[in-house]
């Protein structure tokens, strides 16, 4: 293990995306998701930490003291620490949207200020050393264009006042790139979004590798597509280019990163429309090189680049595989084993 930097995390907000009481995928506990994270191992590597979803049954958004104290404790029994944490900004879960000038606006703010307490008490707790407050726009596409230059001014002004809430807490915000949030449905939109606010200080990107592979389709928004929809993947040039448009218009921007595979095909659940698969690492239908797609985004300038470190800690994000699937150990040591993989690749060390 040459590299010590960035520390490995697991999600675990799998156990509870995408699963319903009463089916053959029933959410699963944090205790549980945590216990796979910490039992995991690879020649030796472990998971360091995990990232967090706020939201009930893992952490209650109107979490009391007490209760941070508690998933603080739980957190370090397993020698794990926590990193970054997903703020519940959408309708469903008690936020709005950021479109909606008016009580979408009020609760997506409320929402976005509950997240930035808990993530600073987290870190005054000693057991969240790094990380972001990520957020996304709570709104579709079908929504965004109906008035494009309007709803983009829209959730521009509200991602602003966020960033306000964030610095009063010392927190910075991620927002996630991902094809299904209106306003941020592609490449061009996102970096579009991220310029109007212009709070660089404050708001980044995350970028997953399943969701913004999708950004190269130009799924949900086909004039922004930079490969065609029936791309030959066998095509090495030709991807390698269309990655580098990609990593090099997002990276200066990226302050939170998620290793993950995608088979280029789009899934959509509730409020998460045609949004990218997420897949093992050795997926047969995975269309990422993990270990060299990752060194676009941790490389400046691309993978011979040097090692950027504007961020201490990657995640695995594996959102709506199957319980039989998350229940194996050996679904979680080939995640690591991948995780361990891009650090040694283009890592660093203190």
């Amino acid at each position: 293990m040459p590299n010590t930097y960035p520390k490995l995390h697991n999600a675990a907000w799998p156990g509870v995306v995408g699963k319903e009481p009463g089916t053959a995928n029933p959410p699963i506990d944090l205790d549980t998701m945590l216990d796979y994270t910490a039992s995991a191992r690879v020649n030796g590597a472990k998971f360091d930490g995990v990232d967090l979803f706020l939201f009930a049954p893992h952490v209650d958004i109107d979490a009391s003291d007490d209760d941070l104290k508690r998933l603080a404790d739980k957190v370090r029994s397993r020698n794990l620490v926590i990193g970054s944490v997903v703020a519940p900004v959408w309708p469903p879960t008690g936020g709005g949207s950021a479109m909606d000038e008016g009580e979408g606006r009020k609760k997506f703010l409320e929402q976005v200020e509950k997240g930035c307490r808990i993530a600073q008490k987290l870190r005054e707790r000693g057991v969240r050393p790094y990380g972001v407050v990520r957020i996304d726009s709570a709104c579709g596409p079908a929504q965004w264009t109906e008035a494009p230059e309007e709803n983009q001014a829209k959730i521009a002004e509200t991602f602003r006042q966020a960033c306000d809430i964030a610095a009063d807490h010392g927190e910075r915000l991620a927002a996630e790139g991902e094809i299904c949030w209106g306003g941020m449905h592609s490449l061009k939109t996102m970096v579009d979004l991220l310029e109007r606010v212009d709070r660089q200080d404050v708001l980044g990107f995350q970028a997953d590798m399943a969701h913004t592979l999708l950004y190269l389709l130009g799924y949900n928004a086909p004039e922004d597509a930079i490969l065609p929809r029936d791309f030959d993947w066998n095509d090495e040039a030709q991807l390698d280019a269309a990655y580098k448009t990609l990593t090099d218009a997002l990276r200066p921007w990226t302050i939170d990163f998620h290793v993950a595979q995608n088979d280029a095909t789009v899934f959509g659940s509730g409020s998460h429309d045609k949004t990218g698969r997420h897949c093992l690492p050795k997926d047969p239908n995975g269309k990422l090189d993990i270990v060299k797609r990752a060194g676009y985004w941790l490389r400046e300038g691309g993978p011979d680049g040097q090692s950027h470190r504007r961020f201490q800690h990657i995640c695995w994000d594996g959102c709506m595989f199957p319980n039989a699937t998350m229940e194996k150990p050996e679904t979680w040591n080939e995640i690591l084993a991948a995780m361990v993989a891009v650090r040694d690749a283009h890592g660093w060390s203190e």
